[in-house]
């Protein structure tokens, strides 16, 4: 079977995708905006976590157990880790930009169940699971600072989860179908 028309790459003879990013893109799920938009929303929280919390806060480190030493060098270790996940998953939502239906839409949700899942994940596991750190290190209390992590982070993933059902409807955005009438 060879593909004709406006669906073959001249200059190398590989078939290509549409250049408006219609439905033959959106066929392809490896081409999804959603999962480098998680990778994003996982960098930027745990960026967001490492700045404000880590170091203008001073509340804690990503390893209260040991010395201020230990501490250190594993925020160091968290702050490459989400540095680096953010850029990847910037990259990557850059290149796939034009396969969505409704880019914007896509990317925030995306961006938004990232961060949202990250921080329930830290305030249910490593904060209250492991014992890894508390959102206040050396708080006489420290239930109303996890509560208050954990239903900010609750909000902001139902919020993610809310736009990308939103997103995906048939309903959200207008059709862009391509339609191939022949070789012209």
């Amino acid at each position: 079977m060879e593909l004709i028309g406006r669906f073959r790459d001249p200059d190398r003879g590989q078939p290509r995708r549409p250049d408006n990013g219609g439905a033959v893109a959106n066929q392809e799920p490896s081409r999804s905006l959603l999962w480098p938009a998680v990778l994003v929303g996982i960098g930027v929280a745990g960026s967001l976590d490492e700045i404000v919390l880590h170091q203008l806060l001073r509340w804690h480190h990503f390893y209260d157990r040991g010395s201020q030493a230990a501490g250190l060098i594993a925020d160091g270790i968290f702050h490459l880790g989400s540095t680096a996940t953010l850029v990847i998953g910037l990259v990557l939502l850059m290149t796939r930009w034009r396969t969505g239906r409704d880019p914007l839409r896509q990317a925030v949700a995306g961006i938004l169940v990232g961060a949202g899942g990250f921080n329930l994940y830290d305030g249910i596991i490593q904060h209250k699971l492991l014992g890894l750190h508390q959102v206040r290190a050396g708080a006489p209390n420290n239930l109303p600072y996890d509560l208050v992590f954990i239903a900010i982070a609750a909000v902001v993933l139902l919020a993610g989860l809310l736009l990308l059902r939103l997103a995906s409807s048939p309903s959200a955005t207008p059709s862009r179908t391509v339609r191939n009438w022949g070789n012209g």
